[in-house]
C-alpha cells in the first residue's frame, strides 16, 4: 500500500523497488530483464517466481532499466495513489521504449485484470499483462508480443501454487526469505479487490513447503516468512489423503520450526477469526517461532466491522488479543487500521482509537479509506465521509500509533534480546542491524567477532519509536 502511513516500514516491505536476483551475473545472459514490485509481500514473492521462470528462458536480470528486454512492473490495487504511481512508471517506461525500440513492457500482478483493456489499447502503455495465476505462461506471451501481438492472460485459477517452481531470490541479503504457502482469499471483506485480484483460496503442497524451507536453511538461510493473505486458514489435504491427514497451519508451522533451531519462522498475514489456540500453543512451544503476529483490525467500531463484513466485534477482536497475550505473554502485536470507511461517524473513530490503545500495537500500517472498483462497498456503500475528515482522523490514528510505539519501545530499555544480524546499518558501517522475535529493528556496534547472519545477545539501552538501541553481550 504506497500512501500507507507507518511508524516503520522493515526491508522485505519496501516499495516500488527493482530487483535482481542475489549473486547473479547478468553477463551469463544474451537476454535481460527489469522487474520493478509494488504494493504487498506477496507481490515480492511473485516477483521471485517470475524470476525463476524467466531465468529458464535465458533471461537475466538487471538492476538498470535502461539496459532491458523485457521490462516488468508488478502491481497493487489496494490503494488509488499505488494505481497512480503504476501509470506514471509505464509512462516513463514508454519513453524508454521510444529510445529502444523492441523493449517489451508488462504489467504483472493484482491490476493486470482490471485496467487490461485501457493498458493495452486505449493508452498503449504495455505489450503484455499477466494475472497472478498465469505466470507459467510469460514465455509464449513474451513470444507473442515479439511477433506483434498484444498479450494477455489475466485467468484465475482454483489449483495454481507455484509449488514446483524455486523462486529466484531477489535483491536478498541471504539471510531472510519468503516462501508463499498459500494464494488467494475467500474472506470478502467489502473494502478489498483481493479476492477479485487473486481468486480464491488454496493451500499449497504442505512438504514443498518444508521442502523449500530446508534447502533455504542448507544455503545459508536463517530466516524464513511464511506468506499467505491469510495464513490462519491454511488447510493442505494430500492428494490421496483424507481429512484425517489434513495439515493445519499450526502443524505446518511445527513443520519448518523442526527443520533446525537456528532457523527463524515468521508468517504474514494473520485474520483474527482464523488464528487458533492450537498455533499460539505452537508458538509457545518452539523458541525459533517469532513472538510477533500480525493481527489487522481495520476498525474498532463493530458496527464499521460489520459494514466491512470482517465477521467479528469489537469485543470478539479484544477477547482474542487478550488470549494471545495470555498464551504469548512476550509477543508483538501489529495491525492495519483504516480511517474513514463508508458511514463512519466520531463514536465509530473513537472506538478505533479505544481498540488501540487496549491493544497497544507495536505498529500498525494505517490508512484512510479509499473506495476501489468493483468490491462489495463500491456497490453496495456511498463512500460518504469527506476526504479532509478522513485524513484528520488517519492523522489521530498516526498520532496514537506513534505514542504507542515509543511507549512500548521505552519498556524493552534493559532487556537482553537475541537479534539475527541482517547486516550493516544504513547510517554507519560501524553497526550492525538486525531483529529480534518480536520483529523490532535493533542497531548495536560492531565488535570484530561476529558476523551476518549470526545469533547475537544485545542489551538495549536506549529507543526511538522505531528502533532498538543496544550493545552486544
Amino acid at each position: 500500500m504506497l500512501d500507507l502511513a507507518t511508524t516503520k516500514v522493515h526491508d522485505e516491505q519496501r516499495q516500488g523497488e527493482s530487483f535482481a536476483p542475489f549473486k547473479e551475473d547478468p553477463n551469463a545472459y544474451n537476454k535481460l530483464f527489469y522487474i520493478e514490485s509494488y504494493g504487498c509481500q506477496m507481490n515480492f514473492a511473485d516477483s521471485e517466481v517470475v524470476a525463476a521462470i524467466l531465468n529458464k528462458e535465458g533471461f537475466g536480470a538487471t538492476r538498470k532499466v535502461e539496459e532491458a528486454d523485457l521490462i516488468f512492473i508488478n502491481t497493487c490495487s489496494i490503494r488509488e495513489k499505488a494505481e497512480q504511481t503504476v501509470r506514471k512508471r509505464l509512462t516513463d517506461f514508454k519513453k524508454l521504449k521510444t529510445a529502444r525500440p523492441g523493449t517489451l513492457i508488462g504489467v504483472l500482478g493484482c491490476m493486470a485484470e482490471r485496467l487490461k483493456s485501457k493498458f493495452l489499447e486505449e493508452e498503449k502503455l504495455v505489450d503484455i499483462v499477466v494475472g497472478p495465476d498465469a505466470y507459467r505462461s510469460l514465455p509464449r506471451l513474451v513470444d507473442e508480443a515479439n511477433e506483434g501481438q498484444k498479450s494477455v492472460n489475466v485467468l484465475l485459477s482454483r489449483e495454481e501454487t507455484y509449488a514446483d517452481i524455486a523462486p529466484v531470490r531477489l535483491n536478498s541479503n541471504g539471510i531472510s526469505a519468503f516462501v508463499s504457502i498459500m494464494r488467494g482469499c475467500n474472506n470478502m471483506c467489502s473494502f478489498c479487490v483481493v479476492p477479485f485480484t487473486r481468486g480464491r483460496e488454496r493451500s499449497r503442497d504442505a512438504e514443498s513447503i518444508v521442502q523449500e524451507c530446508r534447502d533455504l536453511f542448507e544455503n545459508g538461510y536463517k530466516e524464513v516468512t511464511l506468506l499467505g493473505q491469510n495464513v490462519d486458514s491454511y488447510h493442505y489435504i494430500p492428494k490421496d489423503g483424507n481429512e484425517s491427514d489434513a495439515v493445519s497451519f499450526a502443524k505446518l508451522l511445527e513443520k519448518v520450526a523442526l527443520i533446525a533451531p537456528e532457523l527463524r519462522v515468521r508468517f504474514s498475514t494473520s485474520h483474527p477469526k482464523d488464528i487458533t489456540d492450537e498455533v499460539l500453543h505452537t508458538m509457545a512451544a518452539y523458541e525459533n517461532i517469532c513472538k510477533c503476529i500480525h493481527l489487522p483490525v481495520q476498525s474498532g467500531s463493530t458496527r464499521i466491522l460489520q459494514l466491512m463484513n470482517r465477521t467479528y466485534t469489537r469485543e470478539w477482536y479484544i477477547k482474542k488479543v487478550d488470549r494471545i497475550r495470555e498464551i504469548l505473554p512476550d509477543c508483538s502485536i501489529t495491525s492495519d487500521i483504516i480511517a474513514g470507511f463508508c458511514t463512519e461517524e466520531e463514536q465509530d473513530h473513537q472506538d478505533t482509537l479505544s481498540v488501540m490503545d487496549y491493544s497497544r500495537y507495536d505498529l500498525s500500517y494505517m490508512f484512510f479509506y479509499s473506495e476501489r472498483p468493483g468490491t462489495l462497498a463500491q456497490r453496495r456503500y456511498k463512500d460518504d465521509v469527506p476526504l479532509e475528515l478522513k485524513k484528520q482522523r488517519l492523522q489521530e490514528i498516526i498520532e496514537k500509533q506513534n505514542q504507542l510505539s515509543l511507549e512500548n519501545y521505552k519498556k524493552d530499555i534493559g532487556r537482553t534480546f537475541k537479534v539475527l544480524i541482517d547486516g550493516d546499518s544504513k547510517r554507519s558501517a560501524a553497526n550492525w542491524v538486525g531483529r529480534n522475535s518480536q520483529n523490532k529493528v535493533v542497531v548495536f556496534p560492531k565488535n570484530g567477532a561476529h558476523k551476518k547472519g549470526d545469533y547475537v545477545m544485545v542489551q538495549i539501552n536506549d529507543c526511538t519509536q522505531a528502533t532498538l538501541f543496544g550493545t552486544i553481550i
